[in-house]
């Protein structure tokens, strides 16, 4: 059987990421400078095949699918779940440095997804892709923080380093053959 290969999209920039906000799961869109990062990077993108794309159903993430989506000339997206951002809980609209002087780590946020609980929707977004999608190419257009902890389970913790950002449009590949094995990744945008 071939190999199953995960693609780890972030979506364009936002208003929020500019402001250095945390935006968990709250629906903010992409600005115009996200719509023409995703845009540049769709091109890039296309130039490899993929089976399907998969997205969150926050609308930055979406928007990214549709724009990516456009360009492979496909129009099905398919929406799931275990793709959202990490939830912040009432973090979420706070400045970084906001959060920073009243909680000493994201977990104490009252309301947030623990670490340990993204740690484990990590697992079960490779588990979903690997028994639904076997063999498959599929892009997946999610968020920083739930990339990070992808990249972070399929890597034993090696990737990204401790304080490295993923830019908007970077891409990261994961794939499958006995077990997960990072591919590629590049925290920067794609067609920068």
């Amino acid at each position: 059987m071939s190999e199953t290969v995960l693609g780890l999209f972030r979506h364009g920039q936002t208003d929020w990421n500019i402001d250095l906000r945390l935006q968990g799961t709250a629906d903010i869109p992409m600005n115009a400078t996200g719509i023409d990062q995703v845009s540049k990077a769709a091109e890039i993108i296309a130039k490899d095949s993929w089976d399907l794309i998969l997205s969150s159903p926050l609308s930055r993430a979406k928007q990214s699918a549709e724009i990516i989506a456009s360009q492979l000339g496909t129009s099905e997206i398919h929406t799931q779940d275990l793709l959202l951002e990490r939830a912040f809980g009432i973090g979420e609209g706070m400045l970084y440095e906001e959060w920073n002087s009243k909680y000493s780590h994201l977990d104490d946020i009252p309301g947030a997804e623990s670490t340990k609980l993204i740690i484990d929707r990590s697992q079960r977004l490779l588990d979903f892709v690997e028994q639904n999608f076997p063999g498959k190419k599929v892009l997946a257009v999610s968020h920083g923080a739930l990339i990070r902890f992808v990249l972070h389970v399929v890597t034993a913790g090696e990737v990204p380093p401790k304080g490295e950002r993923l830019d908007n449009a970077s891409l990261h590949v994961v794939r499958k053959q006995q077990q997960w094995a990072l591919d590629a990744w590049s925290p920067r945008p794609l067609g920068s």
